[in-house]
């Protein structure tokens, strides 16, 4: 008796223990390094407004830029790894391009880590994603955007992907910008999510891509074949970030938005 009273002490006691050791903190996006960007980006600004967003309590930088005239159409735009919303590769040439061509724009904040950070440490960041695309999507709705695409690029494409898969309503097109596919990007499978995803994509990369973007290309058409409204389309020349292609890139996003999305429809 002495020996199983022993032992069922022993189990009450342990798990009391246990949960008193400490535990590893919860990692999340870097607000201090957001802070910076959002100081550096405000003094400068030239094109659009920027505007703050409530992301679950959360409040993040977005970049609003009106079109004229306005078509009642406009696009969330997210960024790459690590950057801000107002990055001069990819994000800029796009949110100030297509206001001229009838889209109105919203830049968001994404959730950041430290420069050295992997695509790989993403992960941990994953679940902060949605309240901010929410909050982008909200806020364009709120200005009477009747329809609303989500463009994103590189790590902001694989946290759009995820978002719309788990998604499906909450934009009326995708762009995906360096889709990565080679594996998982910040613990995504981009291939399995993309084929979950029921609106038009355009899957846009370069000839001269990431390897894990250029060598996925067949996988996520494969993917994506069940989707009549999925176009991928690689483009000559150009590398992860359009260097050099900024007006290639715009119209290439622009004309199809056009075809897929056109006005009042």
């Amino acid at each position: 008796m002495k020996t199983l009273a022993a032992l069922i002490l022993a189990c009450l006691i342990l798990p009391t223990a246990a949960a008193q050791e400490p535990s590893e903190p919860a990692v999340s996006s870097d607000l201090e390094k957001e802070q910076r960007w959002r100081e550096q980006i405000v003094d400068s600004l030239m094109d659009g407004e920027a505007i703050d967003l409530d992301a679950d309590g959360q409040t993040v930088l977005g970049l609003y830029t009106e079109a004229e005239p306005d078509t009642g159409r406009a696009a969330v735009i997210a960024h790459g790894i690590g950057v801000h919303p107002n990055w001069p590769q990819v994000v800029y040439p796009l949110r100030v391009g297509l206001p001229e061509r009838g889209w109105s724009t919203l830049s968001v904040q994404m959730p950041v880590l430290a420069n050295d950070a992997t695509g790989a440490d993403y992960a941990a960041l994953m679940d902060e994603v949605a309240p901010r695309l929410e909050a982008a999507i909200a806020y364009l709705r709120a200005q009477g955007a009747g329809q609303v695409v989500l463009i994103a690029h590189s790590l902001g494409a694989t946290m759009s992907n995820q978002y719309l898969a788990q998604h499906p309503q909450a934009a009326e097109a995708f762009v995906a910008i360096g889709l990565s596919s080679s594996g998982t990007h910040a613990g995504v499978d981009n291939e399995a999510l993309i084929g979950r995803i029921p609106v038009p994509i355009l899957d846009l990369f370069g000839q001269h891509d990431l390897e894990a973007v250029v060598s996925g290309a067949p996988g996520r058409a494969e993917a994506a074949a069940v989707n009549a409204g999925y176009r991928q389309v690689q483009t000559a020349e150009a590398d992860h970030f359009f260097d050099g292609q900024d007006e290639v890139l715009v119209e290439l996003v622009s004309g199809w938005l056009d075809e897929v999305v056109p006005v009042g429809e």
